[in-house]
């Protein structure tokens, strides 16, 4: 059997000020933007640069339940984990920018790690992981 998750949702405020961080500032690829008009909504989906996994759909908030979790979509957790094959070279684009990262980069047992905010206030790591470890050793094998 083989099953993927192909898509995550991530709630925004607007589609396009959303495709203008994760396209124009990050760099990800727009997927698709597919407008909807059933249900006056468009389909949005990116993916960062060279991936064949996961991608983002951008999710406008249709309610005031909905707007209430822009920006903490996990409770202040890091929600969103960015894998690179050159953490220094992304770290320095994105901070160029005007990516926001709340903590600075370190080397941890995993690999080298940053924490930064997107648009919205929610976190991700930017991170490069060893070559040995489990993920990579996935990511490597697709």
């Amino acid at each position: 059997m083989k099953q993927d998750i192909v898509h995550f949702t991530l709630v925004v405020m607007d589609y396009d000020e959303a495709i203008q961080f994760y396209v124009g500032t990050l760099g990800f690829e727009l997927v698709e933007d597919l407008y909807q008009p059933e249900q006056d909504k468009r389909w949005v989906v990116v993916s960062p640069p060279g991936s064949r996994g996961v991608t983002i759909l951008l999710a406008r908030a249709s309610n005031e339940n909905q707007r209430q979790y822009i920006g903490n979509q996990t409770g202040g957790r890091v929600s969103f984990f960015l894998n690179t094959d050159d953490f220094w070279r992304d770290y320095h684009r994105m901070v160029s920018k005007g990516v926001n990262f709340v903590r600075e980069p370190s080397e941890q047992d995993y690999g080298t790690v940053a924490v930064f905010e997107d648009l919205y206030g929610n976190l991700w790591d930017l991170l490069e992981l060893n070559p040995e470890h489990p993920i990579s050793r996935r990511l490597s094998a697709v």
